[in-house]
């Protein structure tokens, strides 16, 4: 974790910067474009044709064969060299998605670390899940390398090789893993830079003096762009891009959302949040997480404050929008913008 960042949030208060994860090299796979052949030339009847004759029958016969169309090959959106160890499977021939299936392994985890395995549809070109009623030319696995529960070790990349070698004798094909030692240096390469730029952003709601019901905070929320979430006493901002997190998140007690009698509880602090990585910059999330801290506080009539109940003023909110705006930066030189599908699964 930065120090320069640390001290800063730290003095500004409300900030909870939790760091993991960090950089794998990019191995895509490139392949040059074919071209034409260059046109033969007529021959010129300043030779005489006899000698025309002889020449072309030393020349070497060159025969030019029309090309198969086959699909083309699109890059995978769920594996990425970037954040991903990947192990490439090859079969002698099609494999049906229901034998691909049959040979998933149980668990598509290794330790802590979530793997997945693609197939290449003979037909689309696409790298997908494999699925029934589909044939595949090739799979691919990959092993995230890190996470918020930090960088892959040699236990959990044994893991990985033992299940995919078994996938592999399954669908009778060949496997080639990444070196044991390469991908776990990689990974905790990976995590020290994640750790240095991942911001988790957290404020409290205090109550001034009258505590609120669930039911009376729900209603507030919903005013300010807030829906129920997943969990009990999880409210969630939805992003505007379908399937993305949400931008911001809403917390109190769980317990007294599941209490029998919800209105019977009072809450006197709830939790505003903001996952940095998870949501585009351009999207203002910042923006959102202060001003729905100042708005809730107002029709709640809360204090905002650091989580160790320290009331924030308005020159906290501008020192960190100052750093984040560097973290941004970073982020993006590093093909981890925050949003991107890459950041969004290596910082979860």
């Amino acid at each position: 974790m930065s120090v320069t960042l640390t001290q800063l949030l730290a003095m500004t208060g409300g900030v909870v910067l939790a760091g993991v994860i960090a950089h794998g090299a990019w191995q895509a796979r490139k392949a040059g474009p074919k071209r034409a052949t260059p046109p033969m030339e007529e021959p010129h009847f300043d030779t005489p044709p006899a000698a025309v004759e002889a020449a072309a029958e030393d020349a070497p016969l060159e025969v030019t064969l029309p090309a198969v169309a086959r699909p083309l090959r699109r890059p995978s959106a769920r594996i990425d060299a970037l954040i991903d160890a990947i192990a490439a499977i090859t079969v002698e021939g099609p494999v049906s998605g229901e034998m691909a299936l049959q040979h998933q392994p149980g668990s598509r985890r290794a330790g802590t670390k979530p793997l997945q395995i693609e197939g290449l549809n003979t037909e689309t070109g696409d790298w997908e899940l494999p699925a029934p009623g589909q044939r595949y030319s090739e799979f691919q696995a990959g092993l995230k390398m890190a996470n918020r529960s930090g960088a892959l070790n040699e236990i959990e990349y044994s893991e990985f090789v033992q299940k995919i070698q078994a996938f592999a004798d399954g669908v009778g094909g060949f496997v080639q893993f990444p070196d044991m030692l390469d991908v776990v240096a990689r990974a905790r390469e990976l995590d020290q830079f994640a750790a240095s730029h991942d911001a988790q952003l957290a404020l409290l709601l205090r109550a001034k003096a009258t505590a609120w019901t669930p039911g009376f905070v729900q209603q507030a929320a919903a005013r300010h762009g807030f829906v129920a979430g997943a969990l009990p006493g999880r409210l969630v901002m939805p992003s505007g891009e379908e399937g993305a997190p949400p931008v911001l998140t809403l917390q109190f007690d769980a317990q007294a959302a599941l209490a029998e009698d919800p209105e019977a509880l009072s809450l006197r602090e709830l939790t505003l949040s903001l996952d940095v990585p998870q949501t585009p910059s351009e999207a203002e999330p910042f923006a959102s997480w202060q001003e729905s801290a100042r708005a809730l506080a107002r029709d709640l009539e809360a204090e905002v404050c650091d989580d160790r109940g320290q009331v924030l003023g308005l020159h906290a909110f501008a020192a960190i929008d100052v750093e984040l705006k560097k973290l941004y930066e970073a982020l993006a030189e590093r093909d981890l913008a925050a949003g991107s599908p890459a950041a969004r699964r290596l910082f979860s």
